[in-house]
């Protein structure tokens, strides 16, 4: 399939062919949100953590003796019960919330958001993504011209965040400090950055990069 390529002044370049095997898939929003869920799951970690009866400080003798003081029986300020005690059925750190996702359901996709990202022309293809020098008020004019490439014309407003996919380390330090541009590598891409990034800016290069690294069978 064939898609325009821009420079980096925002003019048309020409068309490159992207691999239909990974820009060409059908739509599947389950597979998608089941592999989104599983990524986020894979991230979190268990914070919350409270501490049982044999683990709080104190309690060691009994707070008064058994029998003939009225009071209900006791034999340690870290029960449960207790102020300052141990806490029963709470939180704990050794928790692990990771799920196992099969490389063919993330691969599947993967490419089936990017297709959906190409029909919804949200996937700017770049020619070449040059720089005289990694600065940011560079990348800035850049994605100032992207702007009138197509349909972007809310790239680096609300809503338009951008995900620049790119195999050039220099390039991560000229965005850096861009409130609406994230960088990756595109041996890095995801399920979940793509969704919360609206467009997704690639250039030739890396291209042929998903290409070496999810070979489509013929």
């Amino acid at each position: 399939m064939k898609v325009n390529t821009y420079n980096i002044k925002g003019e048309k370049a020409g068309t490159a062919e992207l691999p239909e095997g990974i820009f060409g898939v059908v739509w599947k929003p389950a597979l998608v949100k089941q592999v989104f869920d599983g990524e986020m799951a894979n991230k979190r970690r268990p914070w919350a953590h409270t501490k049982t009866r044999g683990e709080v400080r104190g309690g060691g003798r009994k707070p008064w003796r058994q029998k003939g003081t009225g009071r209900a029986r006791h034999g340690s300020t870290r029960s449960p019960l207790w102020i300052g005690g141990g806490v029963a059925h709470g939180p704990r750190n050794e928790r692990d919330y990771s799920v196992k996702i099969n490389k063919k359901m993330r691969r599947g996709a993967l490419f089936s958001l990017l297709s959906r990202k190409l029909k919804e022309k949200e996937i700017i293809l770049i020619d070449n993504f040059e720089m005289v020098k990694p600065k940011t008020r560079e990348a800035f004019n850049i994605f100032k011209n992207l702007r009138t490439a197509g349909d972007i014309y809310n790239l680096g407003q609300k809503g338009g965040r951008a995900l620049l996919a790119l195999a050039k380390g220099d390039v991560k330090k000229a965005v850096h400090n861009l409130p609406f541009v994230n960088y990756i590598e595109p041996r890095n891409l995801n399920v979940s950055v793509l969704l919360q990034n609206k467009y997704l800016i690639l250039d030739k290069s890396s291209i042929k990069e998903l290409e070496k690294i999810h070979p489509v069978r013929k």
